[in-house]
């Protein structure tokens, strides 16, 4: 058995807003489920987010990212939603986990990090060569 992929689940409030936000992140969807709608799936490149209707109406934050998200470029792709008139963090570049990257906050107010790691190694996963495997 080998694992193909992941897809991190979002609780959200109302889907069709947050298909919405995604959608001008660059994220496709792949339809809606419900009516009004409960779940829905966005993708963009091989990277692909479940969005969930919370059934309370009220989204449980992770304390800090509630998605983190590899990029190749990810001073481009900030560029990009700037100039599409969307409000992403300033650049982060920490020393101590090897990544550069910036957050986009969702109609939630859940914090979804694109990151570039500044020591990739070739294929999917995780950059194992600096010890975090």
């Amino acid at each position: 058995m080998t694992a193909l992929r992941a897809m991190p689940v979002l609780q959200v409030t109302d889907v069709a807003a947050s298909v919405a936000f995604y959608g001008r992140l660059g994220f496709a969807s792949h339809g809606a489920w419900g009516d009004p709608p409960g779940f829905s799936i966005v993708q963009r490149g091989d990277v692909t987010l479940g969005l969930d209707r919370a059934q309370d109406g009220e989204v449980a934050c992770n304390q800090w990212w509630a998605a983190y998200i590899y990029v190749d470029d990810a001073e481009a792709l900030r560029a990009e939603f700037v100039e599409h008139g969307l409000d992403p963090t300033d650049m982060h570049r920490p020393d101590h986990y090897g990544c550069i990257d910036f957050d986009m906050i969702d109609p939630d107010g859940q914090r979804i990090a694109f990151g570039q790691s500044l020591s990739p190694v070739p294929g999917p996963g995780l950059d194992e060569d600096r010890g975090r495997g």
